[in-house]
């Protein structure tokens, strides 16, 4: 008898292709769907796994954009407490997809959102950045004269990039209920005041994401219309849930439906990759060994595991003599991550 599954290859069986192997030995996890050449100007952004993303890239040589560099006479030591270097522009994470959404049009002046500008103790924070200044601006005119630099170099960095990467991280969010503004933290948390009658919970849906990254990827190929996509899931779980579920499955949730939206736009567009970043960490064949001891963090040895199926398939460029030692990942590095997000385990009970 014949049928489909006689032709299938190893791969393709979980016996051959993971149960008779170890976690270590895995293959063909990864098939790419295009190139990266040593002068595609790649950028990052999205949730705190995606800093480890664009970190190792860097390093191996990539050709690794940063449309915001640091000012010149701020220590390197500084650099990620000021939001340098932390992405490929000063937007701090970008949990959600709807946050990628409308970074754009208030970058290219398409959205102007009602409550921007939050004022805490007496200092001035940047609603969608409030992480970028730990202790505030000295003013709402400052914060306006940061947020005009930083949005010129989100629009150099989506029009000159060649590839963007984008690490889907959450589907909870805080909306504005004026104008459905997508906050990156719940407002009264690291600045501003939360008042339920100014601020909603978002938990959003697979359709809804699918939408959101249909709308930004629309207009970043109108005026870039090369640029490629690559997207990743962060395996890190939710620091804390707004929804009344318990915290374990409001990840799963989370998780579940950011894969089948990735999944979905990878399988649909030529230009639209998808690298397993969640599947490598999380999936139970690797019982949790890429886990700190809380369980929700990724520790370095998990972070060079998939960077090293990342580098099988995208190797990076070579390096010119007298440049020095290529940095390619051989043993675990403690990357400094700034997360937003895990300033709500100081609620915890």
């Amino acid at each position: 008898m014949s049928h489909p599954y006689k032709s299938q290859p190893s791969k393709a069986f979980w016996k051959s292709a993971v149960a008779d192997r170890s976690p270590f030995d895995l293959a063909d996890l990864y098939e790419k769907k295009f190139d990266i050449l040593p002068e595609d100007r790649i950028a990052t952004g999205g949730s705190c796994f995606a800093q480890h993303i664009g970190k190792r890239m860097q390093r191996s040589g990539f050709a690794y954009m940063d449309a915001e560099p640091a000012p010149r006479l701020l220590p390197r030591a500084m650099h990620a407490d000021f939001g340098y270097g932390v992405y490929s522009a000063r937007y701090g994470n970008l949990y959600t997809a709807a946050q990628l959404n409308q970074l754009y049009d208030r970058a290219f002046g398409t959205f102007s959102p009602a409550d921007d500008i939050w004022e805490t103790r007496g200092r001035w924070y940047d609603a969608f950045r409030p992480n970028i200044e730990k202790n505030g601006f000295e003013s709402r005119d400052e914060v306006v004269a940061a947020r005009d630099t930083h949005y010129a170099a989100v629009r150099r960095l989506f029009t000159e990039a060649n590839i963007y990467v984008f690490t889907l991280g959450l589907t909870e969010a805080w909306v504005s209920k004026r104008d459905g503004a997508v906050y990156p933290t719940c407002p009264g948390t690291i600045a501003g005041t939360f008042d339920e009658a100014r601020y909603a919970f978002r938990n959003f849906t697979a359709a809804e994401v699918i939408a959101d990254l249909r709308a930004f990827i629309g207009k970043v190929r109108a005026i870039n219309p090369t640029i490629r996509i690559l997207l990743t899931v962060s395996p890190v779980a939710l620091a804390a849930t707004a929804t009344r579920r318990h915290v374990l499955p409001a990840t799963i949730y989370s998780k579940s439906v950011l894969r089948a939206a990735a999944g979905e736009l990878s399988e649909t567009h030529d230009f639209i990759d998808y690298f397993p970043s969640f599947e490598i960490i999380s999936s139970h064949p690797m019982r949790g060994m890429f886990f700190e001891p809380g369980m929700r963090e990724v520790n370095p040895a998990g972070v060079d595991f998939v960077m090293s199926h990342f580098f099988k398939v995208h190797s990076p460029p070579p390096r010119v003599k007298g440049e020095g030692r290529p940095a390619r990942v051989r043993k675990a590095h403690r990357d400094e991550i700034v997360c937003e997000e895990a300033v709500l385990e100081a609620w915890a009970s």
